[in-house]
């Protein structure tokens, strides 16, 4: 007797069969060449220190940095993001460090660009690794970040890495007004064609715990949610990019990625802007300690993470697994 029921017509499984197929269908794609590695230089004339909390990633000398990134953009890499930290003694309540043209990170951009020109260095925009308390800019009497006084400090750091030959500023700090008040002290120094990325949407994240040690940068007291975004706001991120948006931001970016995939979409679907996403200290660091334990596959759980982000809509993706991901592409 033959079966009533009609035969399936799409069977979903068809394109599943194999990996050659799976390749064929995938909507999806993860490239090196839409990767950020970031970078942590220190002043120290020669070597490097890994950072405990964050297993393969190291603070380095601008000598191996250099060295570092000429192997990275050979593997494919084509950017990197740099964070400097200033010796102890130099920081102050302000961070006026941060804008000093033998800086570190002034110095480790000219080091780069020298010889590695073809390479994309972006510079992170903050004042938390370089003020005494630890916070992102000045401070009043009650311990409050002075917004404004803020602005014209970025406005100077900003000019000195464009000076220094900084492809990209990417201010971090979540002030008000920051985006345009960098982009009117760059474009009145002649550096017009010095693109910002925002960190526009960046929330309050216990994520960033392992970058506060790489970067040496935990507050001295309080903490940054007077600042940075509350994590159960969706709405508000979205007003916190139109605004960067409005002052001139050239690409945006959600912190953390993982997260905040929900409002990776939604700005992606809201702007036309190239979307940046943030894979924290605290992704990498939870997915490195379970596969060290043997809890997780390494290799396949990062591929999973990194293509969530892309697939949730990010068009850049900042990661410390980004030569982690050159050495599997080199393998096939």
């Amino acid at each position: 007797m033959p079966d009533p029921r009609p035969p399936l017509l799409r069977r979903h499984r068809r394109l599943r069969r194999t990996d050659a197929l799976r390749r064929l269908a995938r909507e999806t794609h993860l490239r090196v060449d839409q990767l950020v590695w970031p970078l942590f230089v220190t002043p120290e004339p020669s070597g490097q220190r890994e950072v405990p909390s964050m297993p393969g990633v190291y603070q380095m000398s601008v000598p191996v940095a250099v060295e570092a990134a000429k192997q990275a953009s050979a593997d494919g890499i084509v950017a990197v993001l740099i964070f400097g930290l200033p010796p102890e003694a130099e920081k102050d309540a302000v961070g006026s460090v941060a804008w000093r043209e033998d800086g570190v990170v002034q110095r480790a951009v000219r080091a780069l660009k020298k010889a590695v020109p073809e390479l994309c260095v972006i510079t992170d925009l903050c004042f938390c690794e370089y003020t005494d308390h630890g916070h992102c800019g000045p401070l009043d009497e009650r311990g409050h970040v002075v917004n404004d006084e803020t602005l014209a400090n970025l406005g100077i750091q900003a000019v000195s890495h464009a000076e220094a030959g900084a492809d990209v500023i990417a201010p971090s700090g979540m002030m008000d007004g920051m985006v345009g008040a960098i982009r009117a002290a760059l474009d009145g120094a002649g550096h017009t064609q010095v693109p910002v990325m925002s960190y526009a949407a960046k929330y309050a994240s216990a994520f960033y715990g392992p970058f506060r040690d790489a970067a040496q940068s935990a507050p001295a007291f309080g903490d940054r949610r007077g600042y940075q975004m509350d994590a159960a706001q969706s709405d508000e991120a979205l007003r916190e990019v139109e605004a960067d948006v409005a002052e001139g931001a050239d690409i945006v970016m959600v912190k953390p990625a993982g997260p905040c995939l929900d409002i990776v979409r939604r700005v992606k679907d809201r702007f036309g802007l190239p979307i940046a996403a943030y894979q924290v200290s605290g992704e990498y660091a939870m997915i490195k300690a379970a596969a060290q334990r043997g809890w997780l596959e390494h290799d396949r759980v990062m591929m999973e993470s990194l293509l969530a982000i892309r697939r949730a809509g990010a068009d850049i993706v900042i990661t410390y697994f980004a030569r982690d991901v050159a050495r599997l592409t080199r393998r096939g």
